[in-house]
Parts: C-alpha cells; sequence; structure tokens
C-alpha cells in the first residue's frame, strides 16, 4: 500500500515519470482545458459537480506528494488580489512565490508550455483559481 494521500494511478503514474522542471497545471471549473493546454499533455478531469473537487484540495495533495519550486496565477489586471491566492501561498512552501500573469499571458504560458505533463481540471468554481506549479528536486536520505 501507498503511504501519500495520493492515490489516483493516473496522476501517481505522470509524476512519477516527470522530472525537475516539470511542470502541473490545476485548473478551476471556468478554464478552458480542451482549448487553453498542449493537445498532448495528460488531461484530468477530477471535476465530478461544482465546487468538487476543490482546487486547493489538489494542489495540497500535490505539495504533500512532490516538491514545488515554482508558482504562477493566473490574476486579475485590476482590482483585488482573489482570497484564493491566500490558500495558495499557506499550502505552498514558503520559499515560493506566487508569480501573477495575466489571463492571456497565463494562457500563453501554459499552452507553449513544453514542460507541462499534466493538467488536473477542478469542479471549483472561484474565480482566478489557476494554478501552474513547478516541481522540484526531492532530496532523498
Amino acid at each position: 500500500m501507498l503511504k501519500t494521500k495520493l492515490i489516483h494511478p493516473d496522476i501517481i503514474r505522470v509524476l512519477a515519470a516527470a522530472g525537475h522542471g516539470a511542470q502541473v497545471l490545476i485548473t478551476d471549473g471556468h478554464y478552458p482545458a480542451s482549448t487553453k493546454t498542449p493537445a498532448d499533455v495528460r488531461k484530468i478531469y477530477l471535476s465530478i459537480s461544482p465546487g468538487l473537487v476543490a482546487v486547493t484540495d489538489l494542489l495540497q495533495v500535490l505539495a504533500d506528494t512532490i516538491e514545488i519550486e515554482a508558482a504562477y496565477v493566473m490574476a486579475p489586471e485590476a482590482g483585488p488580489m482573489p482570497e484564493i491566492f491566500e490558500d495558495f501561498a499557506r499550502i505552498l512552501p514558503e520559499s515560493v512565490e506566487l508569480n501573477k500573469l495575466g489571463r492571456f499571458e497565463f494562457y500563453d504560458r501554459v499552452v507553449k508550455n513544453e514542460d507541462l505533463c499534466l493538467v488536473l481540471v477542478s469542479g471549483d468554481t472561484r474565480k482566478y483559481a489557476n494554478i501552474l506549479v513547478t516541481i522540484g528536486v526531492c532530496e532523498h536520505e
């Protein structure tokens, strides 16, 4: 049996094959994953129902499973930052900043991303609940 909380076989398979610098996109339920991600990247739709599964749930399981060295978020052009960014900051390692990108800049970064290995589509209905994380190096003893 696995000791990790992550038990989804397809997600484990992709993460096990990924290396340092590979990236994982976790999207909200509004993100156009069928058109704003590379066609050949593995997409796993976990959007069971609005609100299920939350982006923060997926991010927490990833953070418990892999080292995360960088994070990019889709941010509004003006106004206050979305509350979910505080949740992201709580989950991510203290050394990881949220790199804020505008909507179309975020889409471009994802679509043209040769390092993207996995897209997890959630049922989260919060706006701007999209995060692109970079896998870091895991130090084994």
